[in-house]
């Protein structure tokens, strides 16, 4: 009876692996041999290595994919560029030479990989034709010379037409359940970007408009590794679209409404979205625009934060521009020039017009760029009236001495990390971290660099 149920237990074994790696993408590559070879695949705005192996001396390979790795993926050698396929739960075959030079590799089996390079290289083409048509297009319509020219100007649009329509023929040609006409319209409205905000300003609504239809929550999304562009690219569309900053943040906020909305059934999704649009709007000096997605993901009811998230957009709410930032205490290991500070004292208890408290430690790289950068300019802003204190979050004691030793200003720690007291007050979560406040503690400004800092005291608070 045991020995039944142990092969029984073997069969089912069996039976999981190999419906988990049923899919094989292999080729040969001559001229790769003993490279190698991996592959990798998406999920959200991060990627994942799936598999990797050494292609032969023959210049063989062979890798496994499941079908939870559906989506787009790529192929790559540690010192090449990727080349990209469709894991579409199907057998695919390839052989070239180099993945560097696409146009040298062949799809031998895999349906959807033969529609995708033969999209490719017939939208490359009808990309090149379009932009010569248009560029005539333009001249027909412009100069004073051909204006007049009514024959090659219907001509010339007839071409457009004709080519626009040939690539929305050959997507729709496609089976309905075709990843690859799913996935290369979404591609191409993401690479249109550029062009739309140059020289089609006319086209920016509807791709707006495009680009708030989309489904977040989509699985295929998920595996396409667009997630990040598609975010970013609308984005970067609204910033550049030539209107008024209140119009532009106002835009933004719609955005980010419908995008919250979308995603916000998933909420693995929503948290990896939320967090990835935030830093996106950190980066950017789009302070405006991660307030409100701040207020607007704590406020909703219907997913729940993980608490890493929540407490970064917390920062928004609790420490906002106007805001009175939390008292600090320097006591405990407190120094100043290298020299121990034995009295405690409270921030606000330091007479000062503008006080900066910085977030930072030595474990930090960027936290010492910045503090090169601070130590320079500090003459400068003492000068302004502006008073520096630096707030440790190092582990450490002989780290933390050393990293402070030549601080001209106040520096506090308690080697606590991120449970550091004034850390938690201030809702740290990412070092370096910077408040320029007041003499009253009020917040004036959350920024993001020592350079920011120095610009706004250049020019005026």
């Amino acid at each position: 009876m045991q020995l039944i149920r142990f092969k029984l237990l073997f069969i089912l074994v069996l039976i999981a692996m190999n419906s988990y790696c049923q899919n094989k993408l292999y080729g040969t590559f001559p001229l790769l041999k003993g490279k190698v070879i991996s592959l990798v695949g998406f999920n959200g705005v991060s990627i994942y290595k799936i598999g990797s192996t050494i292609i032969s001396s023959q210049g063989y390979f062979s890798l496994n994919y499941s079908d939870q790795d559906f989506g787009m993926g790529y192929i790559s050698l540690s010192d090449n560029k990727p080349y990209f396929v469709v894991l579409a739960k199907e057998q695919i075959e390839l052989k070239g030479d180099l993945l560097s030079a696409p146009e040298s590799i062949a799809v031998v089996n895999g349906i959807e990989n033969k529609y995708f390079v033969n999209y490719a290289i017939e939208h490359a083409k009808r990309e090149q034709a379009l932009s010569a048509w248009s560029y005539l297009e333009n001249v027909y319509q412009r100069e004073p010379l051909f204006s007049n020219h009514k024959i090659p100007q219907q001509t010339i649009s007839f071409e457009l037409q004709r080519i626009n329509r040939e690539d929305f023929d050959f997507l729709s040609s496609l089976p309905a359940t075709s990843y690859v006409r799913w996935y290369l319209p979404l591609r191409k409205l993401i690479s249109s970007v550029s062009t739309v905000a140059q020289y089609k300003t006319e086209e920016i609504p509807a791709t707006i408009t495009a680009f708030r239809k989309m489904d977040y929550a989509d699985s295929r999304l998920y595996k396409s590794g667009l997630l990040s562009d598609l975010i970013e690219s609308q984005y970067w569309l609204l910033e550049n679209r030539g209107m008024s900053l209140d119009s532009i943040f106002n835009d933004m906020n719609i955005s980010t409404d419908f995008i919250l909305k979308s995603s916000s059934t998933n909420e693995k999704l929503f948290n990896e979205i939320t967090n990835y649009l935030f830093n996106y709007f950190e980066k950017h000096s789009l302070f405006k625009a991660s307030e409100y997605l701040a207020l607007k993901s704590l406020s909703q009811k219907s997913t729940k934060l993980n608490n890493d998230l929540a407490k970064k957009l917390e920062s928004y709410r609790s420490m906002k521009k106007g805001q009175i930032a939390p008292d600090i205490l320097f006591e405990g290991d407190v120094f100043k020039n290298g020299k121990y500070i034995k009295n405690p004292f409270l921030l606000s208890k330091i007479s000062s017009k503008y006080k900066l408290v910085v977030f930072g430690a030595s474990w930090c790289n960027q936290c010492k760029e910045q503090m090169t950068e601070l130590l320079a300019l500090y003459p400068k802003w003492k000068s302004k009236e502006v008073e520096v204190f630096f707030i440790s979050m190092d582990i450490d004691q002989k780290a933390y001495l050393n990293f402070t030793s030549i601080m001209p200003f106040f520096s506090l720690c308690d080697y606590k990390k991120w449970d550091t007291k004034a850390a938690q007050d201030y809702f740290i979560s990412g070092s370096p971290s910077f408040f320029l406040l007041d003499d009253k503690l009020k917040i004036l400004l959350r920024p993001i660099s020592i350079n920011q800092i120095d610009k706004l005291l250049e020019f005026g608070l």
